[in-house]
């Protein structure tokens, strides 16, 4: 959500649709205009505009999905699903075999 107004320990976002106050103990002081990734009331961190528009085109795709539709949407970044497996532990942060590639070596 963006910031639109400051107020103490909280700020007045606006994002997908609606205009919330959240709590911002978490991140310190917010400023108008900065991106905020709010989970229930809360903000838990500052993310870019960039990301933002990631977890929002995301949603966008998990709304349609759960809404049964099987148009395409251009997210602008990579999926998962169309990641290499070398592409996919990289992105968990761990370069090493499963248990199941372990074995099936021996």
């Amino acid at each position: 959500m963006q910031v639109l107004a400051v107020e103490p320990g909280h700020a007045r976002c606006q994002g997908r649709g609606e205009r919330r106050r959240v709590n911002t103990a978490l991140i310190g002081a917010a400023v108008a205009g900065e991106w905020l990734l709010i989970f229930i009331d809360s903000a838990q961190e500052r993310i870019s505009v960039e990301r933002a528009q990631e977890i929002n085109a995301t949603l966008d795709m998990m709304e349609a999905a759960l809404q049964g539709e099987s148009r395409e949407l251009s997210v602008g970044f990579s999926l998962p699903s169309a990641m290499s497996r070398e592409q996919l532990l990289a992105l968990s942060g761990s370069m090493q075999q499963t248990p199941l590639e372990k074995y099936l070596e021996h």
